[in-house]
C-alpha cells in the first residue's frame, strides 16, 4: 500500500501508540503567517475586559495587557488557518491515517505564552465527542520549538486502546480525569516535541495533557480535529448537529455517506454538562486532583 505523507512504519506506530510527530511538514512561510496572524489577535485583545466570540483570555488577562489562552474556530474567521486546514499539509497524513474521506469536527489555537500560558489537564477528546467509531484524530501544527521546558501536549503511549475513563466530577461533566485514580503514572507519559513547522497528531481516544509554560519561550498549537466520513455523532456527543446538509458543509476532503460506520468500542456521554459558559479551561476548573499546576 501507498502512502502520500507517511510511511508504513509510521502508520503501525500510530497505531500502536495512538501518536505521531512529524517534523518540518509545514513549509516556513506558513508558520510566518501563523505568526503575524496571532499578533493581529493580540492587538485586537487590547481593551478587552472579557473574552469574545473569537479570542478567550486568560484569568490574568488585563485590557492594557493582553494574555490569550486560545482562538475559537479559526477557520471560521480566518482566511490564512482555514487554508491551511483544506491543504495537503495537514489532510494528506490523516487520509493515510484514517482513509480518503475526512470531516471536520472542530478548530482551535490553543496559546501557552511566555512564563503563564494555561494547563490542560488530562482528558481523552473522545469523552467530549463520542462517535460510531474511532476514526477521530486530532492534528495539531507546531507553531513554536516545542521542548520539554515549555509546555508541550504530553500523551500516555497506547491508551487510545484502553477505556474512555470517567470525566465528571460530582455527578456533572468536567472535561478531565482523576490521573491517579485511574491507574496512570506522570512518569510514563511522553512528550511531544518538535521544532516549528512540524506537526502531531494523536487519537481521539488517547490520553492528553499539558502543563503550564513557565519558560520564557511561547508555546502555540493550531488544532485541526477531525474523523472520518463514516463516524457518525452519538447522541449526547458535544459535536454539533444542524442536519445532514451542515453535516456534509463540513467535509473536508473525499465523499459523504450516508452509512455510518458502527464499532463495538466503549463510550461516555459528556452530561450533564456545567451550567457556565464552556471552554474546557473553565470546566477543568471544577477538578478536585489536578495533575499540573495553575497559573499564579
Amino acid at each position: 500500500m501507498s502512502y502520500e505523507a507517511i510511511t508504513a512504519d509510521q502508520k503501525a506506530f500510530y497505531e500502536k501508540n495512538g501518536y505521531l510527530v512529524l517534523e518540518n511538514r509545514i513549509p516556513d512561510e506558513i508558520i510566518a503567517n501563523l505568526r503575524a496572524e496571532i499578533a493581529r489577535y493580540h492587538e485586537e485583545a487590547r481593551g478587552l475586559t472579557e473574552s469574545s466570540d473569537e479570542i478567550d483570555l486568560e484569568d490574568s488577562h488585563t485590557p492594557d495587557r493582553p494574555r490569550l489562552r486560545r482562538i475559537k474556530l479559526p477557520h471560521t474567521h480566518n482566511r490564512v488557518m482555514r487554508d491551511l486546514m483544506y491543504s495537503d499539509h495537514v489532510l494528506a497524513p490523516a487520509r493515510d491515517l484514517i482513509g480518503a474521506s475526512l470531516r471536520l469536527h472542530t478548530t482551535k489555537l490553543n496559546m501557552k505564552s511566555a512564563g503563564f500560558g494555561a494547563a490542560v489537564e488530562w482528558h481523552q477528546d473522545f469523552a467530549f465527542y463520542p462517535h460510531t467509531n474511532d476514526d477521530v484524530l486530532a492534528i495539531a501544527v507546531i507553531i513554536d520549538d516545542m521542548a520539554e521546558e515549555n509546555g508541550p501536549l504530553m500523551v500516555f503511549p497506547g491508551s487510545h486502546k484502553g477505556p474512555i475513563h470517567d470525566h465528571h466530577v460530582d455527578g456533572v461533566f468536567a472535561g478531565a480525569m482523576d490521573l491517579a485514580a485511574c491507574g496512570f503514572d506522570m512518569k510514563d507519559a511522553v512528550p511531544l516535541m518538535g521544532p516549528a513547522g512540524s506537526i502531531s497528531i494523536h487519537h481521539g481516544r488517547i490520553v492528553h495533557g499539558s502543563a503550564l509554560n513557565r519558560s520564557a519561550q511561547d508555546r502555540r498549537l493550531l488544532f485541526y480535529e477531525m474523523m472520518a466520513a463514516d463516524a457518525f455523532p452519538i447522541m449526547g456527543s458535544m459535536t454539533k448537529w444542524n442536519g445532514i446538509a451542515d453535516y456534509n458543509d463540513r467535509l473536508l476532503c473525499g465523499e459523504p455517506t450516508l452509512t455510518p460506520r458502527v464499532d463495538s468500542l466503549g463510550a461516555r456521554i459528556p452530561a450533564p454538562l456545567p451550567t457556565e459558559e464552556f471552554t474546557i479551561y473553565e470546566v477543568q476548573k471544577r477538578l478536585k486532583a489536578r495533575a499540573f499546576e495553575v497559573e499564579s
